[in-house]
């Protein structure tokens, strides 16, 4: 049976774009992989009414309430392949399933690219982390250092010290320039230059980073804007125009988020130059309703 909207991810952002779909009682198949971005994170923070909550627990929530929609179906299942039709999309799922859909809604998320540094996988997610709007209040009123990646490095460090005493280590790489390194001294934070090559704590936990010039510095919280990377090939496959965004490529959209595609949209942290669970959760409604209004205008 021809779907009218697919969806691939199920997450914030395509969970959000299905509701908007379902409650217009279009029928939707959504497909999700279980690999979401925050999946390293106990709990999601500053998302309106569910602060607090673990990301797993909001996505269950999610998935029972759009179950509740006849229109509805969820697939545990990946995309292995989205081929373009005359007027539609056929996609292949990793079980072998094959599904037919008027519209496709792309929501599978980034990839975060770690830089190489002891200890910082096991702690990412939870004392070591990309958002303070997301995790700030939690490592709050702690020593708290910025991992330099990109020029964008040194604006998360002119942001921290609102929760915490901050250091700055450009990793021998980032430095600030004369105005940006009065502005941050204006905000309390210091500088360290030797790239950090380890981190020191028991569990999760940071009591200190080792530097490579051997001194250690005491710190609890670490804050790092990963390099991302597409978690799905399926819209450059599809021909997906990409834009630079500062931490990696991001989908082009328009303001209803269809891709350069026609018939595409993207949804989420993949079409997004800001990323919380908030903004992909409002691109997916975007998304939702671009494909509602698309089918009915093809109508005419």
């Amino acid at each position: 049976m021809k779907q009218d909207v697919i969806i691939i991810g199920g997450s914030f952002a395509g969970a959000s774009a299905a509701m908007q779909l379902v409650r217009a009682q279009r029928k939707v198949t959504l497909v999700d992989a279980g690999q979401p971005r925050n999946r390293f994170a106990k709990h999601s923070h500053g998302f309106f009414g569910l602060d607090g909550y673990s990301p797993e627990a909001i996505k269950l929530k999610s998935w029972q309430q759009l179950l509740s929609y006849p229109t509805m179906t969820l697939l545990e299942d990946s995309v292995t392949e989205a081929i373009p039709q005359a007027d539609c999309f056929k996609l292949t799922l990793s079980s072998g399933k094959v599904l037919i859909g008027k519209k496709l809604i792309i929501a599978t998320g980034l990839t975060d690219i770690l830089p190489d540094i002891e200890g910082i996988q096991a702690r990412w997610g939870k004392t070591v982390a990309h958002c303070p709007y997301c995790h700030g209040y939690e490592l709050r009123n702690r020593s708290l250092g910025v991992i330099a990646t990109s020029e964008m490095s040194l604006h998360q460090a002119s942001m921290i010290p609102d929760w915490g005493v901050t250091t700055y280590f450009s990793q021998g790489e980032f430095y600030a320039d004369a105005e940006q390194k009065s502005f941050l001294q204006q905000r309390g934070v210091q500088f360290e230059d030797s790239p950090i090559i380890k981190i020191l704590g028991e569990g999760v936990d940071i009591s200190a980073v080792q530097l490579a010039d051997g001194r250690t510095v005491d710190i609890q919280g670490l804050y790092v804007g990963p390099k991302t990377q597409m978690s799905s090939d399926i819209a450059s496959r599809l021909g997906c125009k990409f834009i630079e965004a500062p931490m990696g490529a991001i989908l082009q959209t328009d303001e209803f988020k269809q891709t350069s595609v026609a018939g595409v949209f993207a949804a989420g942290d993949i079409a997004n130059p800001m990323q919380n669970a908030t903004f992909a959760s409002a691109s997916g409604v975007m998304a939702g309703v671009g494909a509602h209004h698309q089918l009915i205008q093809e109508l005419r």
